[in-house]
């Protein structure tokens, strides 16, 4: 393959977390009286660290969100996750290609480090991610779109950006990968091609990942 790593954004790439939790992301701002729907969820806040929400209600609403708003978002995008979570088809079959060939992966979520296995767990994916693989916008002080994330994640994967290949499926996302230095690929599956500018290419089925790579 043309890479020495291959990094991996988590939700909506490796497990299909996206529709579960921008559900519950819409519902809970809505109930906290600040209207949203799925669709302007996803638009805002897909891809993103949680602070995003924080930032973008205290900028058009001039309101805090309570003290308790992320554990209580968890703790129900959790519960969600645990009924009815799933992997991305093909993960597996991907991952375990990469294995074979001696490719390095890791992953590098907005997500939290619980959030991360919770999800793995369920999936079936833990089995694939060996500790110190596992990278989250807990461990750097900004999250997507700053590069910061997959910038830490190269340097402790020990492979220079320039070496490194990216797959997302958000535009925060691929605006991070592109400020690291790193190639990006997008995964359309639920995002438009249109609206992830700057990839090096675009594909709608995890089969199709292991040729855009060689």
């Amino acid at each position: 393959m043309r890479y020495d790593l291959v990094i991996f954004d988590n939700d909506g790439v490796l497990v299909d977390s996206e529709p579960l939790s921008n559900s519950i992301l819409a519902a809970y701002l809505t109930e906290l009286g600040h209207p949203t729907s799925y669709a302007e969820s996803v638009r805002d806040y897909m891809g993103a660290a949680v602070h995003r929400v924080h930032d973008l209600v205290l900028e058009r609403t001039g309101k805090r969100l309570p003290d308790d708003f992320d554990e209580t978002l968890h703790t129900r995008v959790f519960a969600a996750f645990e009924r009815e979570l799933t992997h991305v088809a093909g993960v597996p079959e991907v991952l375990g290609e990469l294995t074979a060939g001696g490719v390095p992966y890791c992953v590098a979520s907005s997500g939290s480090h619980e959030r991360i296995r919770v999800g793995h767990r369920k999936t079936g994916l833990d089995t694939w991610f060996r500790e110190g693989s596992v990278f989250s916008a807990q461990d750097v002080g900004r999250g997507k779109p700053a590069p910061d994330l997959f910038l830490y994640a190269a340097e402790r994967m020990g492979v220079p950006p320039a070496r490194c290949v990216v797959v997302e499926d958000s535009p925060l996302g691929v605006a991070a990968a592109l400020a690291a230095g790193m190639d990006v690929y997008g995964f359309t599956a639920m995002t438009p091609a249109e609206k992830l500018p700057g990839v090096n290419g675009c594909f709608a089925e995890m089969s199709e990942l292991p040729g855009l790579l060689v």
